[in-house]
């Protein structure tokens, strides 16, 4: 028997969650059984919990949508038991049971080598979240963005992907801003890298087609009308690397953006991207994320903690990670 997250559905179609005990022969088909150490609460973790968006695709469902931990079985010769294993994305925790249990089984395809000198609690206070902020920072490396260019935004600052990508930018020697509707977490988010902290209400309502020339680029978690005023206020040639919908998954604005400043937007897909992307990011996360940052950027959970954690990250009460110890 093994403890897990277990998310069943009510008469009335809601979601209830409750810490289950299962057996290994109820879990899902795949090539490799792993002993979890942790996981992590994400948006869309706490989204599938609270059933606030339909992100579960059937149930039961154990959510969590990533995990680190070790190799118990494996039928593919690229894992053997022992080896120290990490996943992100794939539908695990949406339509194949994810992370915050204390055993899962999944496709060897799915699954990266945990990088050498990393822990599994060190991976999941990354997770997600930083493996997106850091396919975010590859991506506006790749479009030419320079340190010289000028500062870069990041949006949903206090969120997982946001507090990471200023720790990485500004690591790398950007003048990061942040925008954030918590104020109150200024000196959090300087302590992290930004050097100037903006309230996200500036950024949130409809706004003119095209704006003051403010950044250079941008990292937006947001969406909406958020990222309309993001697109609006870049510099010539500015871009932006967009992979959130915290505000919402429409896009209200106009061509202006990038018909007249050339601007550029690149799309942030996590969930299905290719090995050697994934491979890459996670290698630049073990050498340029120090441990130390992200110990003060991250609170540490049971199993049972999830759901009341879930609801709380939801309503912006959650700065940076949340780092589940399936074992606690």
């Amino acid at each position: 028997m093994f403890k897990a997250l277990l998310l069943t559905q009510t008469e009335g179609g809601a979601p209830h969650a409750a810490v289950t005990g299962l057996e290994d022969g109820q879990l899902p088909a795949g090539d490799v059984l792993v002993q979890v150490a942790c996981s992590t609460l994400n948006y869309k973790d706490a989204l599938a919990i609270t059933g606030r968006a339909p992100v579960v695709r059937h149930y039961p469902m154990v959510p969590g949508i990533d995990f680190a931990g070790m190799v118990v079985e494996s039928s593919d010769r690229r894992y053997r038991p022992g080896d120290p294993v990490l996943i992100n994305g794939w539908g695990v925790g949406e339509s194949h049971w994810g992370g915050l249990a204390q055993k899962a089984r999944v496709k060897a395809g799915w699954l990266l080598p945990l990088p050498g000198g990393m822990t599994p609690s060190h991976a999941m206070a990354i997770g997600t979240a930083g493996y997106t902020a850091m396919l975010c920072v590859m991506a506006l490396q790749q479009n030419g963005v320079a340190i010289d260019h000028g500062p870069v935004l990041v949006t949903g600052a206090n969120g997982g992907v946001g507090s990471i990508a200023i720790a990485l930018l500004s690591r790398l020697g950007f003048t990061v801003h942040a925008a954030t509707g918590r104020p109150h977490e200024a000196e959090h988010l300087k302590a992290l890298g930004a050097s100037e902290v903006i309230d996200r209400s500036t950024l949130n309502a409809p706004g003119k087609p095209l704006q003051k020339e403010r950044w250079a680029a941008a990292i937006d978690s947001v969406g909406s009308h958020t990222l309309v005023n993001v697109c609006a206020s870049l510099r010539y040639g500015g871009v932006v690397a967009a992979c959130g919908l915290a505000q919402g998954m429409d896009f209200p604005g106009t061509v202006a953006p990038f018909i007249l400043r050339g601007v550029t937007l690149a799309g942030i897909d996590s969930v299905m991207a290719p090995y050697a992307r994934r491979a890459k990011a996670w290698d630049r996360l073990a050498r340029e994320m120090p441990p130390d940052l992200l110990a003060r950027n991250t609170l540490t959970v049971g199993l049972a903690d999830a759901p009341a954690v879930a609801a709380r990250l939801l309503d912006g009460q959650v700065r940076g990670r949340v780092v589940v110890d399936v074992n606690a």
